[in-house]
């Protein structure tokens, strides 16, 4: 299979032995699943991608030994991210490494440069086709650990921890803030879900008015964020990584509160959103309530039509729109 997105169009023509390589952080294409080495990923679908086709598959948070022999990493649209990648490879490899990095030019792959440079890290230029660029260089043990990434901010009167990647990272999106204020009075008892948990607001917030509260995210960083989170604000929750509802076997809830993701890199994705919609029946309770933010240009109006029969507008700011839907 030829590569299918144009940062594996660039590799696919390199004359490099890439067996036993971690390619970390990739997209999806079926031509990097298809061939060597060793994924290492934040994304839990894409990991669970690769297990699929029974290719090895990692979480950066994952206890690890193995012998390397290098490395390309897909610089991601949020810069810090990309930092800590680099941070965390430095960490983790033997110094010395090889380590490439492959991405679009509208992404801010030619930013390399300087973020090599300023962890005094050399660094050549590859190769460069398809609007994208692919440049080289080797770990080396750097003086910054990527623990020190880590922060944390004041939100609602709860302490959040912050990742970059991380959804709203180090401040409370105004979505967010939106379908707190409406959560009030429309929020049942119960055992609650808090689907794309982020830095783990909506389930904080609600674990403090004293809801049983399981939190889901697919990216590993916000669910370590929720946990942490969770922890810094003494509440007692669950977080777990899940591609919508694929690790909750069936459970069911009074109700799922979800500022749902739809963007993926740089391109909108409604995907993640239209399952969460579609399937929410399934996991609720009779009477159980759907309770979402989300701007007010996308069309979540049709599904939510269609999955519970009927819904409500609670606010609108002209930005924003929270939607209560109920089973």
């Amino acid at each position: 299979m030829s590569a299918e997105t144009p940062v594996c169009q660039l590799l696919e023509r390199q004359d490099a032995d890439y067996r036993g390589w971690w390619w970390v952080a990739p997209p999806r294409d079926g031509w990097l699943e298809g061939g060597e080495g060793c994924l290492v990923s934040a994304d839990l679908a894409i990991r669970e991608a690769w297990l699929a086709r029974g290719r090895a598959a990692l979480s950066p948070l994952d206890n690890f030994e193995a012998e390397v022999p290098g490395a390309v990493l897909f610089w991601p649209k949020a810069h810090a991210l990309g930092e800590w990648w680099l941070l965390w490879l430095c960490a983790n490899l033997p110094e010395g490494t090889p380590l490439q990095l492959v991405g679009e030019h509208q992404g801010g792959i030619k930013r390399v440069l300087k973020v090599l440079a300023a962890l005094g890290l050399g660094c050549r230029k590859l190769d460069s086709a398809r609007r994208c660029s692919l440049f080289e260089t080797r770990t080396a043990r750097l003086p910054l650990e990527p623990e020190a990434v880590w922060t944390q901010f004041e939100a609602e009167g709860l302490t959040l921890a912050s990742h970059p990647g991380v959804f709203g990272h180090g401040k409370l999106d105004d979505g967010t803030r939106l379908l707190l204020e409406q959560l009030p009075g429309h929020l049942p008892e119960g055992e609650v879900l808090d689907l794309g948990c982020g830095d783990g607001i909506i389930g904080a917030w609600m674990a403090r008015e004293g809801r049983t509260v399981t939190a889901t995210d697919v990216n590993t960083f916000a669910v370590e964020a929720s946990r942490r989170s969770f922890l810094a604000n003494q509440l007692t929750a669950e977080a777990l990584e899940s591609d919508v509802y694929s690790a909750l076997d069936g459970r069911r809830f009074s109700a799922i509160v979800s500022n749902p993701p739809f963007h993926q890199e740089r391109s909108i994705d409604y995907g993640p959103a239209a399952r969460l919609i579609e399937q929410a029946p399934q996991h609720l309770l009779p009477g159980g309530r759907l309770l979402i933010v989300a701007n007010a240009f996308l069309p979540y109006a049709d599904p939510l039509e269609r999955s519970f029969g009927s819904f409500r507008v609670l606010a609108d700011d002209g930005r924003f729109k929270v939607y209560l839907a109920e089973r």
